[in-house]
């Protein structure tokens, strides 16, 4: 994509969110819709900036920020171990991946009450489901991307006589590298809305507690100003890691 291409989609990209913001304005102002459960975006906005002007909505960011990432970095580490363990064994694929297929559609809602009653409504209860639902595209993508190796670089490695371990690290994990980075992208939404359902269950510092207490004392304002952060929080998540994704990459387009 040539710099003005890339552009000119920006450019549409801004064009099209003003306009969303315009016509929100509108229906908040004359859509007949009460201001106590249709906040227009200049309140919203009021909101966000006396909640940051006060430090509350810097720390709830940070607590549901934390949470997100911590539940993200157990849920990546564990499903690259364990999909490449898989991945890399013919005899592990055959009988241990139809039972993810089965398990991998269950919500991760049906989990919760096995992991409340072991942990409790705490916030080691909201990492650890954080976990559960968001290692699944990252586990399945590492699966996908060991199993289809070359078979002539597995050819390769025979040859060289490289260990199990080795032709891992040294060839499997490199040519699964797009497909795990783009499992850690769906894993990270996933731990986003995961760390807000918990904060709203367990009322545990954070975006999710804050946006339930607004809607409870019809505070509308600040619910939508927790939902712009959040989503703000989404996109510059996704965007970070594209960046690191392209920089990873880079030897593919060469």
């Amino acid at each position: 994509m040539t710099a003005s291409v890339r552009a000119l989609w920006i450019g549409g990209s801004i064009a099209v969110t003003a306009l969303l913001v315009w016509s929100w304005q509108l229906i908040a102002d004359h859509g007949g819709i009460p201001p106590v459960f249709l906040p227009g975006p200049d309140r919203a906005w009021g909101a966000l900036e006396q909640g940051f002007a006060g430090g509350d909505l810097t720390q709830l960011t940070r607590a549901t920020v934390e949470r997100m990432i911590y539940g993200w970095v157990l849920a990546s580490l564990a499903g690259i171990a364990v999909g490449a363990l898989i991945g890399s064994s013919r005899l592990a694929r055959e009988y241990i991946a139809p039972m993810l297929e089965i398990v991998r559609p269950v919500p991760v809602s049906a989990f919760m009450p096995v992991v409340m009653a072991f942990l409790g409504l705490t916030g080691t209860m909201v990492l650890v489901v954080i976990a559960i639902g968001s290692i699944w595209p990252v586990l399945l993508a590492t699966v996908h991307g060991v199993s289809s190796v070359e078979p002539r670089l597995v050819e390769v490695s025979q040859s060289l006589r490289l260990g199990r371990l080795k032709t891992l690290r040294k060839i499997a994990l490199p040519n699964a590298q797009a497909d795990i980075l783009a499992g850690m992208r769906i894993g990270l939404t996933v731990a986003l809305i995961l760390a807000v359902i918990g904060e709203m269950l367990t009322s545990e510092n954070g975006l999710g507690w804050h946006i339930l207490q607004a809607a409870r004392a019809y505070r509308s304002a600040d619910l939508f100003a927790g939902v712009i952060v959040l989503g703000v929080i989404g996109l510059v998540s996704n965007l970070a890691l594209q960046a690191i994704e392209r920089r990873v990459l880079r030897w593919k387009r060469r």
